[in-house]
């Protein structure tokens, strides 16, 4: 096991169990097709605009970043041809880009694209607006050259940089619209065709150039052995599980836990699991609507059992773990700052205190769930029982996730939705934690401790720091924590090159023949 603390003393917050591990066959051969089954349709391939982690999942492998995580979960150049050069006052990066990087339409990439692409993140991502805050330019100072200047020491811009939802995707300068009309990226597979509901067909991109050096995470050599990548649409759980077992399609995305031993006596697959993959949440309305009274939603934190929603969502603890803190222990980020008394209490008497002190109407509680991830599901069955034992009605909305997705950005029409995350390296990499995120989030405490959080560049201090994070979050509740789980998945037998990864990638992957 590495040392994390020390790793995060160099600069780098780093992944622990789920650290991906590499063991790439010499052997592999080009040519074919593989079949990916996912949770449902995209609500965009704009990944920019979603934080959704489908849409990421299906974008990486059409759009760039400049920077992407290594198998240590550090930072690592992908479109950019090193880490950049960082003022000694904490405010100036410069950037150089890797030259020959050529787009789908052929065009190559310059460091006006770049900035082009840069500046409209700042406006449309939820992370970009987030960042947005603290930049003051972003200039092409030659051809392969960005320069991004702060008006304040910011600590998680390359992790911003480098993460692949809410991604700073880099677009030709002169196809920056807002919505997206064209799918054009530096990646190694190009958008083929794509029918809703159907499938999002992906073909091998000719003139891609690929970063140097070994393969290592998502960063180093990415290697287009298959042909084409078809993402299938397979909204119904079961019907995954039936699919991996017979060997329907190459990769089964997110499965049901308890069919992990179906997989594993099947002839035609084998299960894929990455421990720990993250933290299911239910994010609540912070900015309108009945939650936005912070007394209600204490009220609904101190409603729940953690145990009994995991318990349920997951069945045996070999899938999971209670745990308050919102860093599991293999991470320097763990602690237990303001955990006590704001995890798991299920205290209906003190729970009713707080729906009194709101002025709680008996309007119901709106939760947005989906069924595509059975697990959300499960929990918030449980949840809405534990509610109705402290007074309060709910009003349970089981949708799919396109749908779930698109409603979330209206604030009017819910005041709970279920969703998870993986661990994540840098903590303000977490959704929530921005005010643009769904939810809105935006108290003078959150915007304190943040802030101090996000312009310390010293580690140690930056620890102590995410602690006093962690006691807002549990005292505010802008979003609550359920626990640890481990995410599993399926692949074909005939599937070499896959690692467990939080988004799953194919590039790398071939087909025995």
């Amino acid at each position: 096991m590495r040392n994390f603390k020390t790793l995060l003393m160099v600069g780098t917050a780093l992944i622990g169990a789920a650290t991906l591990n590499l063991s790439y066959s010499y052997a592999q051969e080009k040519g074919g097709i593989i079949n990916v089954a996912t949770i449902g349709e995209p609500p965009t391939l704009d990944p920019m605009v979603s934080t959704a982690d489908l849409v990421g999942i299906v974008s990486q492998h059409i759009f760039e970043t400049l920077y992407t995580f290594d198998k240590s979960w550090k930072t690592t150049p992908l479109l950019a041809a090193a880490l950049p050069e960082i003022s000694a006052d904490g405010k100036v990066y410069t950037i150089k880009l890797r030259d020959g990087v050529k787009f789908h339409n052929g065009s190559g990439m310059t460091s006006k694209d770049v900035a082009a692409s840069l500046d409209r993140w700042t406006k449309v991502a939820s992370r970009g607006k987030q960042t947005a805050t603290m930049i003051k330019s972003i200039e092409p100072t030659d051809p392969l050259t960005v320069t991004i200047t702060l008006s304040d020491p910011y600590a998680p811009l390359v992790s911003l940089l480098a993460f692949n939802n809410s991604a700073a995707i880099i677009l030709p300068a002169d196809h920056q619209a807002e919505p997206m009309t064209d799918i054009i990226g530096t990646g190694p597979y190009k958008l083929k065709e794509r029918k809703a509901d159907q499938y999002i067909q992906l073909e091998r991109f000719a003139d891609y150039t690929s970063p140097a050096g070994e393969s290592d995470g998502y960063g180093g050599a990415r290697h287009q052995y298959v042909d084409e990548i078809r993402f299938v649409p397979v909204p119904d759980a079961n019907t995954r599980v039936e699919a991996a077992i017979s060997g329907q399609y190459d990769y089964v995305d997110s499965i049901p836990v308890e069919s992990f031993e179906r997989v594993k006596t099947s002839t035609a697959s084998e299960p894929v699991m990455l421990k720990p993959f993250g933290w299911p949440v239910f994010v609540l309305n912070s900015g309108h609507g009945m939650t936005k009274s912070k007394e209600l939603r204490q009220a609904i934190q101190q409603s729940l059992s953690q145990e009994d929603m995991m318990a349920a969502a997951f069945g045996s603890k070999e899938f999971y773990a209670l745990n308050g803190s919102l860093y599991p222990d293999s991470f320097a980020w763990a602690t237990d700052a303001g955990v006590e008394g704001h995890y798991n209490v299920a205290n209906p008497e003190k729970a009713g205190e707080l729906m009194k002190a709101a002025n709680y109407n008996s309007d119901p509680v709106r939760i947005l769930t989906s069924r595509q991830y059975e697990f959300h599901y499960k929990m918030a069955q449980v949840a809405a029982e534990y509610l109705k034992a402290a007074g309060f009605k709910v009003d349970l909305q089981v949708v799919d996730w396109a749908t779930l997705t698109q409603r979330r950005g209206d604030p009017s029409l819910w005041d709970i939705y279920i969703t998870h995350s993986p661990f994540l390296p840098e903590p303000s990499l977490i959704g929530m934690m921005s005010t643009s995120a769904p939810g809105n989030w935006d108290t003078p405490a959150r915007g304190e401790v943040v802030n101090a959080f996000n312009t310390e560049s010293d580690p140690e201090k930056r620890i102590k720091l995410w602690a006093d994070v962690q006691k807002v979050v549990m005292d505010e509740v802008p979003f609550i924590k359920i626990g640890d789980f481990n995410a599993v998945a399926a692949k074909s037998q005939k599937l070499e090159g896959v690692e467990p990864a939080p988004w799953p990638y194919f590039w790398n992957v071939s087909l025995k023949k």
